[in-house]
């Protein structure tokens, strides 16, 4: 077990870890809670720039919706989606040009809108901003305390401003006020989220954390650097658009990288599954999936004969031996995969899913010497964007 909540079974590749273990040392320096890193917003001694007065005034409310793009909004969208079974209240989110936004016309004013930038100037905040919000209304924005568009937009609508520190990147925030507040307002246990302090202390946790990242360096280097993930569990669909970006993002540079790539189960048995068995062998697979309880069961009455090895079965089972099998063929095609299984679904499990990926992330970056921590490329398509205008 990986933790309690948590079984990894690693890429069955041999490996050498010195080296990670070596970075993963370097990198034990910034975790000191006194360090302003991304590491703090990771432990549970982490200061947030808001209080617990900001989560009283608004938690009576039970409908919110959320404006932001990339980090700022995926992590959230990752804890409701995960979580939704322990959530009473309802979130909306606006995380593109065009979307469709939650009109609630007399309700409006028992809405809550939490508006999240880093920058304070992304163009498709501010200009979903701009159609959405009202003065007066109840509207949070969480920004870097400085001079940017959203600050001096959200003074002028005398709205809740909460400062998003500046050295915790959007894609690392989840953790931090961006993500907390919000898991506050769902009803959720923000402490429980953070398991940072416990798992760097758990030597199982670490040696498989070490072997995936070895394994994954290793299969880089031989060309494999597409990372397929199979997911199996509907409630993570928005946990792996989250997992998408950090490694994307963070990777993604001097001709280096790895592509995340998302596969929805087992319907994609039916479309991609071919490819991935004997098309061109350049990925690495992860396979993801949650144990539930509360599942439909087969209808024993309205099965045929021919199929009575259905009976008495949940679809979690179903699944389940779905996901088996193709593990199975995966095994004798040797085609590299590790396998996740979530036995407990709550904040404790998704916030060490959270600090395991980002931990691989940040020591894959230092591997391939790259920054996992800016995006310059991006930076350029923003500028040429204000040029055009």
């Amino acid at each position: 077990m990986l933790t309690k909540n948590i079984r990894l079974k690693n890429f069955n590749i041999k490996t050498k870890t010195k080296e990670i273990i070596n970075i993963f040392n370097n990198l034990k320096k910034d975790f000191t809670p006194k360090k302003k890193t991304i590491y703090s917003s990771l432990q549970h001694n982490y200061q947030y720039t808001y209080d617990k007065k900001v989560v009283k005034k608004y938690k009576k409310f039970s409908n919110f919706r959320i404006i932001g793009m990339g980090g700022s909004i995926l992590g959230i969208k990752a804890i409701y989606k995960f979580l939704k079974h322990r959530i009473k209240k309802n979130f909306y989110f606006v995380d593109n040009l065009g979307a469709k936004v939650k009109k609630f016309s007399k309700l409006e004013k028992k809405i809550v809108n939490i508006v999240i930038s880093k920058s304070g100037n992304t163009l498709e905040t501010i200009v979903n901003s701009n159609i959405i919000l009202n003065r007066g209304k109840n509207n949070i924005f969480i920004t870097e305390k400085k001079n940017n568009y959203l600050h001096n937009f959200a003074k002028e609508l005398k709205a809740e401003i909460i400062e998003h520190k500046n050295f915790i990147g959007g894609r690392y925030s989840v953790l931090s006020e961006v993500g907390m507040l919000p898991a506050e307002l769902m009803g959720l246990k923000e402490k429980s989220f953070k398991q940072f302090n416990l798992i760097i202390k758990n030597k199982v946790f670490l040696n498989q954390l070490f072997q995936n990242v070895a394994s994954i360096l290793n299969l880089s280097k031989k060309g494999k650097n597409t990372s397929v993930i199979l997911n199996y569990d509907r409630s993570s669909d928005n946990l792996f658009k989250w997992y998408q970006q950090l490694i994307g993002e963070s990777l993604g540079k001097k001709s280096k990288g790895i592509l995340p790539v998302i596969s929805s189960m087992p319907k994609d048995n039916h479309s991609l599954m071919q490819l991935y068995l004997d098309g061109p062998q350049k990925n690495f697979y992860t396979f993801f999936y949650s144990h539930e309880n509360k599942t439909d069961l087969i209808k024993n009455k309205n099965l045929l004969k021919s199929h009575n090895f259905l009976k008495n079965k949940k679809i979690e089972n179903i699944i389940n031996i779905q996901k088996k099998a193709t593990e199975n063929v995966f095994k004798k095609k040797n085609i590299p995969f590790r396998s996740f299984e979530i036995f407990n679904r709550n904040e404790q499990a998704i916030g060490e899913i959270f600090c395991f990926f980002i931990l691989e992330t940040i020591l894959l970056g230092r591997a391939l010497n790259v920054n996992p921590f800016d995006q310059p490329s991006v930076e350029l398509i923003k500028k040429e964007t204000k040029k055009i205008f």
